[in-house]
């Protein structure tokens, strides 16, 4: 198996973690994006959409990080995906939030285009209006997770036990820290993702992502 990713990617970071915490055989190899290589040869002819992550088992490729941790979870039997039909619906059901909604005004409209600039809009009014509209919406999509989704008393998303939108949904939340977004608004949210981040191998994954933040240290953001 083979996972084609960056380490400061944000959808590579969920699939990094739950390989590192399971233990699995992939071996990685890095796209540079800084450089451009996700829109060159021989990248494109692996992802058409020249995104990051691509995940190789054999003959079978896939592109999207969601799709790729229900494979392997399910590749491997793992508790973190369940059997049940219907905690299982709920866990896609999460996984499609965080990918629809959230990540759309969160990462795209309010992170990215402040700290790639590949993202930043063309014009300086364009980028205003584009980087306040995500941060209004993204406090809208943090109050959904912290009342409706961890409001009850659970410990991860779909429950006491953790499972693979746990992973997902952790990646994309704490890309918030590289504009240094304040949490505290959301308690819930905040003691879920500390305890993700309590994980034996967070640190040893988002060490990339944790040094490009602290590179932008004297930055101001919007958040």
């Amino acid at each position: 198996m083979k996972l084609y990713m960056h380490p400061v990617s944000q959808t590579s970071r969920p699939i990094r973690l739950l390989i590192a915490e399971k233990g699995l055989n992939v071996e990685e190899e890095v796209v540079d994006l800084m450089t451009g290589a996700h829109h060159q040869e021989p990248f494109i002819s692996l992802n058409p959409s020249r995104q990051v992550p691509v995940f190789e088992d054999g003959d079978l490729r896939m592109t999207e990080c969601s799709a790729i941790l229900k494979y392997l979870a399910d590749k491997y039997d793992m508790p973190e995906y369940p059997k049940d039909l219907k905690k299982r619906a709920r866990v896609n059901e999460i996984m499609d939030w965080f990918n629809t909604g959230f990540y759309r005004d969160w990462a795209y409209n309010m992170v990215y285009p402040q700290i790639f600039p590949h993202h930043k809009r063309p014009s300086e009014d364009g980028q205003k209006v584009a980087v306040e509209w995500g941060r209004d919406k993204a406090g809208f999509w943090l109050q959904v997770l912290n009342d409706h989704y961890l409001g009850k008393g659970n410990a991860f998303l779909a429950g006491d036990d953790i499972t693979i939108a746990d992973y997902l949904g952790a990646g994309f939340v704490a890309c918030g820290e590289l504009i240094r977004y304040d949490l505290s608004r959301f308690p819930n949210v905040r003691a879920w993702l500390e305890r993700m981040k309590a994980l034996p191998h967070w640190d040893e994954v988002s060490s990339v992502i944790t040094g490009f933040g602290s590179s932008m240290k004297d930055q101001d953001f919007v958040a």
